[in-house]
């Protein structure tokens, strides 16, 4: 068995967020000790390290709650998981489209300033100005 800050130094996850999954419903400790202290097994260890990971990969808490109950209630739910993994995908996706149309913008307003001495800045103008930008970004 382990106590919460033994399973918090394995999977990096701090103790506070620890005992935040487990006011979610997302982790369980196994009992507790005659001074009521969490203790977790390997099955709880386990599942702290599954949400650590997916958070890492940037799914969202609904999405870890939703692959769990999967887990825990519906083996065999393939197509179920694989919808949840695709929508982050395509989620990711948007998001380096519009970092991509960010950057791009930025990279045009920087050429547009003329460095020219007593000359207002350009890149001023267009922050302050979102009718400057080439289009939608």
């Amino acid at each position: 068995m382990f106590s919460i800050g033994e399973m918090s130094r394995r999977t990096g996850v701090k103790v506070p967020t620890i005992r935040y999954y487990e006011g979610l419903g997302l982790i369980a400790p196994e009992g507790r000790t005659a001074g009521n202290q969490r203790r977790y097994g390997r099955a709880g260890l386990g599942r702290l390290s599954f949400i650590a990971h997916a958070r890492e990969l940037g799914l969202s808490l609904a999405a870890v709650r939703e692959l769990i109950a999967l887990e825990d209630r519906k083996p065999g739910a393939h197509d179920e998981i694989h919808r949840i993994a695709a929508d982050h995908l395509a989620g990711i996706r948007g998001r380096i489209a519009r970092l991509r149309r960010l950057e791009a913008e930025l990279e045009r307003i920087g050429r547009a300033c003329e460095a020219r001495a007593g000359a207002p800045c350009r890149i001023l103008h267009a922050l302050a100005d979102h009718g400057a930008c080439d289009g939608a970004h």
